[in-house]
């Protein structure tokens, strides 16, 4: 069981082949908007490194940045498409998830997943520590009140980029903050290879990323005629 694991879903952009949930090749760029550049090189490298033909391809299916997503599932898809392989979806904050999981290792700790979706916005959910969701992925903004009720019967695990700003906002003793989680390809290995043994896969034609919110185009102030 060779897949091809894809995650442009945030700032980080890798790519990781694993082999029955091993990993025979990753590559990663932390370069600012390198994923339209960055990927195809990447992908092209898997696959001449990997000896035998990849079964599957896995994509981080958001949500996260708009654009990453777009070149990310086009990726995967273009190579299921061609390849005529399927396509397995792994949730981003699934994936950040059991990163964080694995790390702290506190089954009574609830585990809260963090993108920054700009301002004091993000994409969250929650999950327990067998990474079974808890409640639902959603858009928040966050304030003082933020997991209050939560937080006073129980700890919560706050983590990835959009959870940095929002320790000044939340601040009970119950919370606790890892700085320095992302998605990435690498991580996706174990997720993608449960998926491919259950049967897991995606419609490749009309699999859509989850974008969450929809994409609102921003103009620059000096490009706007007065």
């Amino acid at each position: 069981m060779t897949i091809l694991n894809i995650e442009t879903a945030a700032t980080i952009c890798s790519v990781a082949v694993s082999e029955n949930e091993n990993i025979i090749f990753e590559q990663v760029s932390t370069e600012v908007n390198s994923h339209s550049s960055k990927l195809g090189v990447f992908v092209e490298n898997a696959l001449k490194e990997v000896t035998n033909p990849i079964d599957a391809v896995a994509v981080s299916s958001g949500p996260g940045s708009y654009t990453g997503l777009r070149i990310g599932v086009s990726m995967a898809k273009g190579l299921c498409f061609g390849y005529q392989i399927p396509l397995l979806g792994v949730p981003t904050l699934e994936i950040m998830a059991s990163v964080a999981i694995r790390r702290v290792n506190d089954g009574e700790m609830l585990y809260c997943p963090m993108i920054d979706a700009r301002r004091m916005e993000v994409y969250s959910a929650l999950y327990d520590s067998q990474l079974k969701p808890v409640s639902d992925v959603k858009a928040e903004i966050i304030t003082g009140n933020s997991y209050a009720a939560m937080l006073d019967v129980g700890k919560i695990c706050f983590f990835g980029n959009g959870a940095a700003k929002c320790q000044m906002e939340i601040k009970s003793p119950n919370a606790m903050f890892i700085n320095d989680i992302n998605p990435l390809a690498s991580d996706m290995c174990a997720l993608s290879a449960k998926r491919f043994q259950a049967g897991q896969f995606e419609d490749v034609a009309y699999f859509e990323p989850f974008y969450l919110k929809e994409f609102v185009a921003v103009v620059a102030k000096n490009k706007v005629i007065h």
